[in-house]
């Protein structure tokens, strides 16, 4: 297990410059770091110091507990109209012959295989396609509640929305009332990617803009609804690209208090445009988190995605400021291990998820998708 300090050992260090040193005392002092604070954070940030900083604030907002929730995903298609750089998982509208279209009536089979099962999310991204329409989803929402009212509806993201939308001639506003209306519950956090606007261009050219994905999330916000947030980190992004789309996200929640996690996601190189780029190392994995979690002081929650960077990384990140894994997902998702991802065959149980929290001497808590307790496992 990599060790972390506590804040005292930090503070007397000899070795600790004095604006990390100063850095550390605002945290102390549950004050907020700046952008600048932030990038030198990633450019000189010790991993030790990094994790005693991340965890201190952790300590504070959730004690020991670490949160999962009993999922599943299902993905409407692989098609899409875009063609991401980073993404191993879709295949183009000319190359059909090699992915997958579901109908409503078969996402509905999908989810009818967990009747018998106490899960309580649904999580649904996939590709972006013509047929999957505005009345495609409002339709599969609606017969998804009449099926099982009381399965959570976590779908889609901006991305699908602002094609969504724009094709169907409606406003954000008008489609996300339609969208809730008909069953949705919250929102996930893909589609983010980088916020800063050349390298979003460069490796997800056509997707809505930072602006877009921020517009529609403070607009499902004001609905007094929630949603979560990532970052695809690890590319050809800097660290100021990083702490950018950090601040970004914090001036909204400042502004909205709708997100309820940040979920920071790795770049993996298997099987697409960018396999040229080197994957970043555990340590930068971890320092991600804790740099995450130090400056999101406004997010109740940072969750590592154990699916995409494996069951060992994910127990490492419990003590850098991480306090959530996501789910039991049952194998549901191929969107990560066709990029390469740890996790090839994607399914915990919940006895495995239980096991894997308390082996780092943390309380793991069964929640729903709005994290609401729903059993601590002691």
């Amino acid at each position: 297990m990599i060790a972390t300090q506590n804040l005292e050992e930090i503070m007397d260090s000899a070795h600790l410059s004095t604006d990390l040193k100063h850095i550390a005392q605002k945290v102390m002092n549950a004050e907020r770091i700046s952008f600048d604070e932030g990038v030198h954070l990633f450019e000189h940030g010790e991993l030790g110091y990094l994790g005693a900083l991340a965890n201190h604030i952790r300590e504070k907002k959730n004690g020991a507990y670490v949160y999962f929730n009993r999922n599943f995903h299902v993905e409407p298609t692989n098609i899409c109209v875009y063609t991401c750089a980073f993404c191993a998982y879709s295949r183009l509208i000319k190359q059909r012959e090699e992915g997958w279209e579901l109908s409503v009536d078969q996402i509905l089979d999908a989810i009818k295989k967990y009747d018998d099962q106490p899960v309580t999310e649904v999580h649904m991204t996939g590709g972006v396609i013509p047929k999957q329409d505005l009345q495609f989803y409002t339709e599969l929402f609606r017969r998804i509640k009449e099926h099982r009212p009381g399965l959570h509806i976590k779908a889609l993201t901006p991305v699908e929305y602002h094609y969504i939308f724009k094709k169907a001639k409606v406003s954000y506003e008008e489609g996300m009332k339609l969208m809730r209306d008909a069953g949705l519950d919250s929102m996930p956090g893909g589609g983010a990617e980088i916020f800063d606007a050349e390298i979003r261009e460069k490796i997800a050219g056509g997707k809505c803009s930072a602006e877009e994905w921020l517009a529609i999330h403070e607009i499902w916000h004001k609905m007094g609804m929630q949603s979560n947030a990532t970052m695809l980190y690890g590319h050809i992004e800097t660290f100021a690209h990083r702490i950018d789309h950090m601040e970004r996200l914090r001036q909204l929640q400042d502004k909205t208090g709708g997100f309820n996690a940040f979920i920071p996601l790795k770049f993996r190189n298997k099987n697409n445009q960018m396999s040229h780029v080197a994957e970043v190392s555990v340590i930068e994995d971890l320092r991600n988190y804790a740099i995450s979690r130090i400056y999101l002081d406004n997010f109740d929650h940072i969750k590592s995605y154990w699916a995409m960077i494996g069951r060992s990384t994910s127990q490492l990140s419990l003590n850098f400021g991480v306090d959530d894994i996501d789910g039991t997902i049952d194998d549901t998702t191929k969107i990560y291990s066709m990029a390469g991802a740890e996790e090839q065959t994607p399914k915990m149980s919940t006895a495995e998820l239980i096991e894997l929290i308390k082996q780092v001497g943390k309380i793991p808590v069964e929640r729903d998708t709005l994290y609401q307790k729903i059993v601590e496992y002691n």
